[in-house]
């Protein structure tokens, strides 16, 4: 019989089959050879985890990578339509259209923001329902110091969140792909914990936002707002990589660090009101990474 785990694998395997060969045609005898199930079985257990078909869930992997070349890229519409799968120009609009509320073209003429497509492996859903199991390990944390520029920080405020779990409970875990569809950013998409200045009353500590120039001028997503940051210096944490499904355990080493670290010895103090604390998204073969503001002491 099998166990839950087993199913977790299995779907996890199909997900990363799906990310991987995006680009190429895939079959539902693919996805169960790639999960060790057969046909049936491995519909039957993507759809009850994920909540939605295979062919559902890669069509929106193929949309949103479409919609970046849209945006990215001066390729015709056709060859990007060929190359997310779809047989015309016409179908391909048709279902960037019912996924965006825009058609491809107009959405390449002002690229507004839009819900792309976030990846969420599932072996992080369910190890994360375990984290009180979990223990930290030792491992060696590099520290540098980094600056951010004055800049605009595009966000949307939760109500009483503290971390990323929290939010997604208050918010939505749709976010993150509303912000990376953001053109012109600075840099990846961020979680940050806004210090008190920062804050309005009745809303979280911690959001999801996205950091842009100071010269940007685009649209602002629908219940998301702008403020502006000050130019800050940073002390950034960097964790050594990690398999994928250990990224809560990863997360909290680098906490933990964070929490015995006296940046006083290396002529550093934390300024916690000079900009927003942040994270990058826990990638494994990079390892997490968190930053803090600090200040020099004088």
């Amino acid at each position: 019989m099998e166990t839950n785990w087993e199913k977790i694998n299995a779907v996890q395997r199909m997900q990363d089959y799906m990310m991987i060969h995006q680009d190429e045609k895939i079959t539902l005898r693919d996805l169960a050879e790639a999960a060790m199930y057969s046909p049936w079985h491995a519909l039957r257990a993507f759809s009850e985890l994920i909540g939605k078909t295979p062919f559902e869930y890669l069509r929106e992997i193929r949309l949103s990578t479409a919609a970046i070349k849209l945006r990215d890229t001066n390729m015709r519409i056709l060859n990007i339509a060929i190359e997310a799968s779809f047989d015309s120009h016409e179908g391909f609009t048709k279902a960037f259209t019912r996924a965006f509320a825009i058609s491809p073209y107009d959405y390449r003429q002002c690229t507004p923001p839009i819900k792309l497509f976030t990846y969420y492996p599932i072996r992080h859903y369910y190890k994360t329902l375990m984290k009180g199991a979990e223990k930290m390990s030792s491992a060696v944390i590099f520290t540098q110091i980094i600056e951010r520029p004055e800049r605009i920080l595009i966000l949307k405020r939760g109500i009483e969140a503290k971390h990323y779990f929290d939010y997604c409970e208050e918010v939505g875990c749709d976010i993150w792909g509303i912000l990376e569809s953001i053109k012109g950013a600075l840099y990846e998409s961020i979680g940050v914990w806004l210090p008190e200045s920062m804050r309005k009353p009745g809303t979280s500590e911690y959001c999801q936002a996205v950091e842009m120039p100071m010269n940007f001028n685009g649209v602002i997503p629908d219940g998301f707002e702008k403020i502006t940051v000050p130019k800050c210096q940073y002390m950034l944490f960097h964790g050594e990589p990690f398999q994928d499904e250990d990224f809560n355990d990863a997360i909290l080493t680098v906490q933990n660090a964070i929490k015995q670290y006296n940046p006083e010895r290396y002529g550093w103090k934390w300024a916690p009101e000079a900009g927003p604390r942040f994270q990058l998204s826990p990638i494994g073969k990079r390892g997490y990474m968190e930053a803090l503001p600090v200040e020099p002491i004088k």
